[in-house]
């Protein structure tokens, strides 16, 4: 394992982290079995969420006697004082922990909810209060949207110490935000290494990324000890051959055709359908074997795929030129899936 320093916060972490969403599908002995093929590899950084159902209380569990090893960081999707401050506690209680390294405000998506986060009475206010209590120990911020994202680092860069977005072989986009939070030394977490599933070959997925000096640490979503072991495999810290730039390359061009980049320009639809974010949830059901949660997501939202009418304004802004209508049709049908 290789080791890096998490920007501002001089945090010494391994440039491979645990990613606490898949551990939904196992159990308890599952979840102990992950923490300790980790420590086996190195690891010692873990990302879960409040969202991720059981996954603070498994890892809550499965670091007991473990603690002091590793850094931990969650997040939550409050965006007012009150429900980010009753969000930490439940945190620290469900790791069974007094203090936790880093919280993050979870999937900003626009600069209403932004200007909400770091507003008078916003979670920043109550993420600062912790941190002043010793409760935690840094701020971050998670993302899927470029502009959005721009913005946000531009006017609030000062005041978080990581920022979490999609990076990967096919979702380069972020490449100048990466940029960006190596001038102001915030740690660059990337998620989604894998495309959500769509990239078969996890550690030319890997390989790519750690590739790449602006990145941090990447935190592929692991739900087994065998992932683990895969996932740190020795050629994931190799240089980039040519031999995998031609299959990068191919990957590109594979999954160009129906892959959404999260790129946010084709909002906004008229029938307030987050397209993005629908295509996020649904490789929940696909490719992470999380359906009842990936349709509990879907539920809460305001508008799904189902809302379609099939205008195609969307398709006349993507920059990808991908049929979005077809693609939220099946996205329906998959929702519907038992």
């Amino acid at each position: 394992m290789k080791y890096t320093t998490l920007g501002k916060t001089g945090l010494n972490i391994s440039v491979i982290g645990l990613g606490g969403l898949p551990v939904q599908r196992t159990d308890q002995e599952g979840a102990n079995a992950i923490v300790k093929a980790c420590m086996e590899q190195g690891i010692n950084f873990l990302d879960t969420a409040r969202g991720y159902t059981v996954s603070e209380e498994f890892f809550g569990n499965a670091l007991k006697g473990y603690r002091d090893k590793w850094v931990i960081a969650s997040k939550a999707m409050s965006r007012d004082y009150e429900g980010m401050k009753a969000d930490i506690e439940t945190t620290l209680r469900n790791l069974q922990t007094d203090y936790i390294e880093l919280y993050q405000m979870h999937n900003i998506r626009s600069e209403a909810e932004m200007e909400q986060c770091f507003g008078e009475n916003g979670a920043y206010k109550a993420l600062l209060e912790a941190k002043e209590a010793g409760k935690i120990g840094y701020i971050g911020v998670t993302a899927h949207e470029l502009r959005t994202s721009a913005i946000l680092l531009d006017k609030y860069g000062d005041k978080i110490d990581t920022f979490m977005f999609p990076y990967n072989i096919v979702e380069n986009q972020g490449e100048e935000l990466m940029q960006e939070c190596a001038k102001k030394n915030i740690g660059f977490i990337a998620m989604k290494p894998i495309a959500g599933g769509n990239i078969e070959d996890a550690v030319l997925a890997l390989k790519y990324i750690l590739n790449n000096p602006d990145c941090t640490v990447v935190i592929p979503g692991m739900g087994d000890a065998e992932e683990v072991v895969k996932n740190t495999a020795p050629e994931v810290f190799e240089p980039l051959t040519e031999e995998d730039k031609v299959a990068c390359d191919k990957i590109i061009k594979d999954l160009g055709s129906n892959f959404c980049r999260r790129c946010g320009y084709c909002a906004p639809c008229p029938q307030g359908i987050d397209i993005p974010r629908n295509f996020i949830l649904v490789n929940y059901i696909r490719k992470y074997g999380l359906a009842d949660w990936g349709r509990k997501c879907f539920a809460a939202l305001p508008a799904t795929a189902k809302d379609c009418v099939k205008c195609g304004i969307c398709e006349t802004r993507c920059p990808y030129d991908l049929p979005i209508r077809q693609m939220l049709e099946k996205v329906a049908e998959d929702i519907e899936i038992k």
